[in-house]
């Protein structure tokens, strides 16, 4: 049972590793506004929309699989921090519509609306997923009592206090994460947009400069969340099952589990490697890679080290006996199991979303290629 759970917390956290880096299309919709014309807006929206859905499916299957592996986790934040999840949902829903209708013949809004979805989108879902991970790191106000279930006019097991999520966006340590992720976002945007689209020397500087700006500022926040994450407390549990709290934990977790630790300086690395590369050398356009790779790297890292070694991965500041491990929050052994033989699939579909990434860019995207399948 347990090498179950620690095995489908590695899957949680290699879907939330890639829904990290996959959110560089929320990063490019925040940089549409910079375009200097109609044509370099159309380049930046259609290459974009190539990989739109990859985000959100990710996302999707990130929520399911928790659903499926650790139901308890799904129906205390899911159903708990409701707000926070219905603003995600809603920029999503808005990002959805305007790559659906935003150059259709005939609406009603024009263009410029949609794009405002679409930053609207890139700018609080990325802030908005970060306080959501977040609240993995720092815990959140809720109570869970399963006896409740027994209690026919109010079987809640998890009840969360009354601003149902809205508490952990003006937390400024999950703000701090959400802004991180936004910056990042941002600096794998502009990475991608170099190695995708083909328009001339001005648009190539341009994006040159926000990989340097964005990456700057995203490294000045990452240390920031570091010096934080790594000197805060965290809930660990003891041979009794006993919740306490424990100084230093993450920086704990990382050195006992050793090759959490190396994983994530190998990650962190790439990612400054591929910034500082593509800076510093005009014309290397190959740095979306390795700082994607080292994002998940890194991502993967600081996952796993949320709820491995006996630690609550999300914990509650309120009552620390109803804090969520990933041995008190599981599905049973019978669902597990049956899962772990369906995830047997997962590398095919993986190996498929990699081959139709590379041909849909397979050569950089012009605004001659647009034009030919498109029309303007």
């Amino acid at each position: 049972m347990e090498v179950l759970q620690i095995y489908w917390w590695a899957v949680i956290a290699l879907l939330g590793s890639l829904l990290v880096f996959l959110l560089f299309v929320q990063g490019g919709q925040t940089m549409l506004c910079q375009a200097s014309d109609d044509t370099t807006r159309n380049l930046m929206v259609n290459t974009l929309g190539r990989k739109w859905e990859l985000t959100f499916t990710t996302l999707v299957v990130f929520g399911g699989a928790f659903f499926a592996s650790f139901p308890l986790y799904y129906s205390t934040c899911f159903g708990g921090a409701y707000w926070l999840w219905m603003l995600i949902l809603l920029s999503f829903v808005l990002q959805a519509f305007s790559y659906e209708f935003r150059r259709k013949k005939g609406n009603i809004l024009g263009t410029r609306v949609y794009d405002s979805f679409l930053f609207f989108n890139g700018a609080v879902g990325c802030i908005l997923l970060g306080v959501a991970v977040g609240m993995l790191f720092f815990g959140a106000d809720f109570t869970v009592t399963k006896s409740n279930l027994t209690v026919i006019n109010n079987p809640v097991i998890s009840e969360w206090n009354g601003s149902h999520g809205l508490e952990a966006i003006v937390s400024w340590r999950n703000m701090l994460l959400g802004l991180m992720v936004l910056m990042l976002a941002r600096t794998l945007a502009a990475l991608y947009f170099l190695n995708s689209i083909d328009n001339g020397e001005q648009f190539k500087t341009q994006m040159r400069r926000s990989v340097i700006i964005n990456g700057a500022i995203f490294v000045v926040l990452f240390l920031a969340f570091a010096g934080v994450l790594l000197t805060s407390s965290g809930y660990g549990v003891d041979g009794y099952g006993r919740v306490n709290i424990e100084s230093f934990k993450f920086a704990t977790n990382l050195m006992e589990l050793w090759w959490l630790g190396a994983l994530l300086a190998v990650g962190v690395v790439m990612v400054l490697w591929g910034i500082a590369k593509t800076a510093m050398k005009p014309g290397y356009r190959q740095g979306i890679w390795w700082a994607g790779i080292g994002v998940c790297f890194t991502v993967f890292a600081m996952l796993c080290s949320a709820g491995y070694n006996n630690t609550a991965y999300l914990a509650s500041t309120s009552d620390p006996a109803s804090s969520l491990t990933i041995a008190n929050s599981s599905s049973s052994y019978f669902t597990l199991k049956v899962m772990t033989w369906v995830s047997g699939f997962v590398p095919v579909v993986v190996i498929y979303i990699a081959y139709v990434w590379y041909k849909m860019n397979a050569t950089p995207l012009t605004a001659k290629e647009l034009e030919q399948e498109h029309g303007y």
